[in-house]
């Protein structure tokens, strides 16, 4: 049973049922205990008024004798003698017993009522089955209107149940009409407070994929618009190797050929590991040791860092532990080696430091660069920004890449000036 509705009728109509039941049992029991204190004083008043009567009349001994009568009266002198019995009931005891008595006689018992006076002892009795009957009849009379009012409740319950999930029917058939790409708030007017909630969560949901669609379409405009200078570029040199016309043009063309695709191939993977960093990106999560990471990624830039004739110089102490994806922090890594070693001279020093600082992990990258001008240090993390001129080299993905990765782990970057003359980037993980 997964419908709400159906969940809702249900317990209403159990509840109902339930309180139905209890409100008539109680009823029934009620008029029972009532009806039989009312015929217990009818049989007492009956005693009562015969007690200082002196004769029965003929008229009334006539009518008490009537056979439609469920009560029987009989009547003793002080020494024992009947001098009076409206019907004879030879299986009611001779003695009367004072009071309220049940007395089982020929087989039924008897409710009896008996008073003496200085002359005459009076019992009025009266069939115990003969009470029961009337007094069931009456209770069921005083619950039957709730017997019928019962159903008309059900109907009432559940007209009440649609009624207040009208709205939520609403909101399902909106939420169902809707597009794949129409990602408006869902409307929360006429809701429920408990649905409102939902609604809510559901209008932040489809905000965040908003914003995730925009972002991706934005990042294939603008990988589409970077790709189509290189592989332009491939064409042409591509031309110029086939129409070389001696071994030294060729030899020429081949060269640029190469370079043209090692670039082409750097830009798809730089492209590929921003997909990856974009905050929300699926990666799994371990304990990383960032020192060793930065081992690696520095072990993978040596030959640039050789054939630039520029060295790294690591301090890492101790091991560093961070939670995170080790394939993101190793790109982190990597980009932030890899600009320093590019936009430095040929020969110059790049220094690495992890390190701990108050409990929280810390890298920090130093090169002997141009550096960046502060007021330019935020607009940098964008994607496909490049400074200079077009001849500097690089995509404008690799801070894009190290942003994105430090916020998926929740690290901050930071850009200062560095003592070795160029650009300092230091990346600090929160403590834990």
């Amino acid at each position: 049973m997964t419908s709400l509705r159906t969940r809702l009728l249900v317990s209403l109509m159990g509840l109902l049922l339930l309180a139905a039941a209890v409100f008539g049992f109680a009823t029934y029991r009620s008029v029972l205990a009532e009806t039989e204190a009312l015929f217990d004083y009818q049989l007492r008043q009956m005693a009562l008024s015969l007690r200082d009567q002196g004769e029965i009349a003929p008229d009334q001994a006539e009518a008490l004798a009537d056979e439609q009568l469920d009560f029987v009266v009989q009547i003793w002198t002080a020494d024992g003698r009947s001098i009076y019995a409206s019907r004879l009931h030879p299986e009611l005891p001779a003695r009367a017993l004072l009071g309220f008595a049940d007395v089982q006689a020929g087989g039924r018992t008897w409710r009896t009522f008996g008073v003496a006076t200085r002359t005459r002892v009076i019992q009025v009795a009266q069939p115990r089955p003969v009470r029961q009957r009337l007094a069931a009849d009456a209770a069921l009379r005083s619950v039957a209107p709730l017997l019928l009012v019962a159903p008309l409740l059900l109907l009432l319950g559940g007209w009440l149940v649609a009624r207040a999930l009208a709205p939520l029917r609403r909101l399902a058939a909106d939420v169902r009409h809707r597009g794949e790409l129409a990602l408006a708030p869902l409307p929360a007017d006429g809701l429920p407070d408990e649905v409102t909630p939902l609604v809510s969560a559901l209008n932040g949901l489809l905000g965040r994929l908003g914003s995730a669609l925009d972002a991706q379409r934005a990042f294939v405009a603008d990988a589409a618009h970077e790709l189509r200078s290189p592989l332009t570029a491939l064409k042409l040199q591509l031309q110029m190797l086939r129409r070389a016309g001696d071994d030294a043009a060729r030899q020429a063309a081949t060269e640029q050929l190469a370079a043209g695709i090692e670039r082409a191939v750097r830009l798809v993977e730089q492209l590929l590991a921003l997909a990856r960093s974009e905050p929300g990106a699926a990666a799994a999560t371990q304990p990383v040791d960032l020192a060793e990471v930065a081992r690696q990624a520095l072990a993978d830039l040596l030959p640039l860092a050789a054939a630039r004739g520029s060295e790294f110089e690591l301090h890492a102490e101790e091991p560093v532990p961070v939670q995170g994806d080790a394939a993101g922090l190793t790109a982190l890594v990597r980009n932030l080696a890899d600009n320093a070693l590019r936009y430095a001279p040929p020969g110059a020093r790049v220094e690495l430091r992890v390190a701990r600082e108050q409990g929280a992990p810390l890298l920090v990258v130093d090169d002997a660069g141009p550096g960046i001008p502060p007021a330019e240090r935020t607009r940098v993390f964008d994607r496909f920004v490049r400074r200079g001129d077009g001849d500097m080299p690089g995509s404008g993905l690799g801070l894009a890449i190290v942003r994105g990765v430090a916020q998926r782990h929740g690290a901050t970057v930071t850009l200062g000036d560095s003592p070795l003359g160029g650009l300092r980037v230091t990346v600090r993980w929160p403590a834990p």
